[in-house]
């Protein structure tokens, strides 16, 4: 899971061009949005967007489900492998 989790930290700074940060300074457990990374609804849109067309995964922005999975990269991450599991 950790190879995916530097994935998804890279995919978030190419998404929503972070350049200015690397990928060991973004925490696994850390917020994304808020006090943590600081993205915001924005940045939700576009990562759901680079997520489901990366990964293959169907996303529902309405879901407070799915709000706890865009929680942290390792939250994410978890997500991801349990939907890669579901549809292999």
């Amino acid at each position: 899971m950790e190879e995916l989790a530097l994935e998804i930290k890279q995919m978030i700074i190419d998404t929503l061009n972070l350049e200015e940060i690397a990928v060991h300074e973004i925490e696994s457990e850390a917020p994304l949005f808020g006090d943590g990374l600081g993205l915001d609804s924005i940045d939700a849109l576009e990562l759901g967007l680079a997520v489901k067309n990366r990964y293959g995964v169907v996303l529902s922005a309405e879901s407070e489900e799915m709000r706890q999975h865009f929680y942290s990269v390792a939250t994410l991450a978890a997500f991801i492998l349990t939907q890669r599991k579901l549809g292999a």
